[in-house]
């Protein structure tokens, strides 16, 4: 798969210096374009947030935009390796569903401008954009389907379930972490969403025994009353 469809190719460092400079300036664009946008953001603010000379930015990015694209990449392939390292020991696909969740979760507190700077790449490169979910999604179905094979799974289409999991994932981390509020209780959600996914929404008892709908019943009939 091609990992760049900016400018221009990668400008990797030849020495360990070279690449702990590159990284700083890659955590400093992360905090520049989280925080002032790609369009607002600019390659002198990402200079000085690295404590680097503007001149030693050029040495490793041609320009701002294959450093933004770079960052999206570099983004992703730390989502990814967080995700299987997390789960590496694990064989339930559940409990990988649980702990891969709560490490996604974490992975968002960590890299708070994450939702910004992914959806911007929409609109500065779409093929990055798109790299960031297809890269995820492709080895997320291969594990999917590695657990249809073993039977800890429904046998469905793994890529339809890889996305379908992912946005799930995505719109969590949304409610739980960006939007975070007082009280709110992580486990419980966790919980929640794992149960979601070993039991969906259809209920297999009969509806009215259940104690939710038992409930509003009895509490429409008490203003019939």
């Amino acid at each position: 798969m091609n990992h760049h469809s900016g400018s221009s190719a990668k400008r990797k460092p030849a020495t360990a210096r070279g690449a702990k400079t590159r990284a700083k300036i890659l955590r400093a664009a992360e905090t520049v374009f989280a925080e002032r946008g790609y369009e607002h953001g600019s390659i002198a603010e990402v200079a000085k947030e690295a404590q680097v000379a503007l001149g030693t930015f050029y040495i490793y990015f041609p320009d701002k935009k294959s450093a933004f694209t770079e960052l999206v990449d570099e983004l992703g392939r730390k989502l990814r390796a967080s995700l299987r390292e997390a789960t590496a020991e694990l064989e339930d696909r559940l409990e990988i569903e649980r702990v891969g969740l709560r490490t996604f979760l974490d992975f968002t507190t960590d890299h708070r401008g994450l939702y910004r700077i992914v959806r911007q790449a929409e609109f500065v490169d779409e093929p990055t954009y798109r790299r960031y979910y297809t890269s995820l999604a492709e080895g997320y179905a291969q594990a999917l389907s590695r657990a249809m094979d073993k039977g800890q799974i429904r046998d469905l289409d793994p890529e339809t379930v890889a996305f379908c999991l992912m946005g799930l994932a995505d719109f969590l981390g949304m409610r739980w972490v960006l939007w975070k509020q007082a009280g709110d209780d992580i486990e419980r959600t966790l919980d929640s969403a794992v149960k979601f996914l070993q039991h969906g929404l259809a209920v297999a008892e009969p509806p009215q025994s259940s104690p939710r709908r038992k409930a509003r019943a009895s509490k429409t009939k008490g203003k019939k009353s």
